[in-house]
């Protein structure tokens, strides 16, 4: 389910805080019935007219994304640098990102219009999977990764337990590469779990998130997600 003003917006009826005036104004209707509240939900079936007019609800689009560094993963930007939805500026539905990778952070990003399936996949409850790629400073042992696997200390809360493993070690250039699986996705975990082992983070790349990844696609390209693809997607936040 979503807000209404939001499923409004997504239509192009409107901006969400256009939408909130003429949902104020008793100009919207949700299955016959006047509504005013703002925080009201609908679901996809429901029935919604502006002004005595059925709106037609947008197709529900997803993309992935191989996102390149230097590009915030939002769908716009205070400080007016380039956006993950600029990048996908031929898409004519309204998409966002589903989560974040940081700006120096590359790899695999979700992009959709679908808000209940996005919600989904970045809840802790369903525990989708994220898999990193981190060159990191130092040689990275076998007890910093028995220290991954156990969870590590960042901003006073230990992490959930991650899987790990070295990939290799550059003596030349004194870094290891390591492979990295998380569940969580706090905000640069990645990052301060490397910190918290005292092996700064020099690049980073999300190489798959769940089942998807984006071998073969080069820097800054997407593609359309197939059907059986949005179906797995599906299947990973089943409720039991």
């Amino acid at each position: 389910m979503d807000r209404l003003q939001k499923v409004m917006a997504h239509a192009g009826i409107a901006s969400r805080r256009k939408s909130e005036s003429m949902i104020e104004a008793g100009r919207v209707k949700v299955n016959g019935k006047v509504i005013t509240e703002l925080g009201f939900q609908v679901k996809k079936s429901d029935s919604i007219e502006v002004d005595s007019v059925p709106i037609q609800k947008e197709k529900l689009v997803y993309f992935l994304l191989n996102k390149p560094r230097g590009v915030v993963s939002t769908a716009s930007d205070p400080k007016n640098r380039e956006t993950v939805v600029d990048l996908l500026h031929e898409v004519e539905e309204r998409i966002y990102p589903v989560g974040r990778l940081d700006y120096d952070t590359t790899g695999v990003l979700l992009l959709t219009n679908d808000g209940e399936l996005a919600n989904k996949l970045m809840h802790p409850k369903y525990s989708v999977e994220k898999t990193y790629l981190a060159k990191v400073k130092g040689r990275v042992t076998r007890e910093d990764i028995r220290q991954l696997e156990k969870g590590v200390v960042f901003d006073k809360v230990k992490s959930v337990p991650a899987k790990a493993r070295i990939i290799n070690y550059d003596r030349k250039k004194d870094y290891s590469t390591v492979e990295l699986i998380i569940h969580e996705g706090k905000n640069h975990q990645v990052k301060k779990m490397m910190k918290a082992i005292n092996h700064p983070i020099e690049k980073l790349t999300r190489t798959q998130y769940g089942f998807l990844s984006v071998e073969g696609m080069q820097s800054g390209v997407f593609r359309e997600l197939k059907q059986f693809e949005i179906n797995k997607l599906y299947q990973l936040v089943e409720d039991e």
